[in-house]
């Protein structure tokens, strides 16, 4: 029987695209709860498809802090989320969740 040769699974081989990693983005979003290192990640994933090195250059933070941070074991400050994510050309959006709350 011959042997199935697999590879590992990198969400960052599947966004090519700015179109691809907002898509992502916003997916996470809706998933993440209140989890905010699932965001902090997914911003990892985006960062790294991006090329880190240039994301610390345009938000003037160090690439290897930025790894820490957005490895979802960090624990970002909101300012470094916001500086990340208006670096990768995304935005934050709002909405009504459709919980409600007496």
């Amino acid at each position: 029987m011959a042997k199935t040769k697999t590879t590992p699974y990198d969400t960052v081989d599947y966004l090519k695209t700015e179109e691809d990693r907002a898509l992502y983005f916003e997916a996470c979003l809706d998933e993440a709860g209140d989890d905010p290192a699932f965001i902090a990640k997914a911003l990892g994933d985006i960062a790294r498809a991006r090329g880190m090195t240039q994301l610390a250059r345009d938000t003037g933070l160090a690439r290897e802090g930025l790894y820490k941070a957005l490895s979802g074991q960090g624990n970002p400050e909101f300012a470094t989320i916001l500086k990340v994510i208006n670096a990768l050309g995304l935005r934050l959006h709002a909405g009504i969740s459709g919980v409600t709350h007496a």
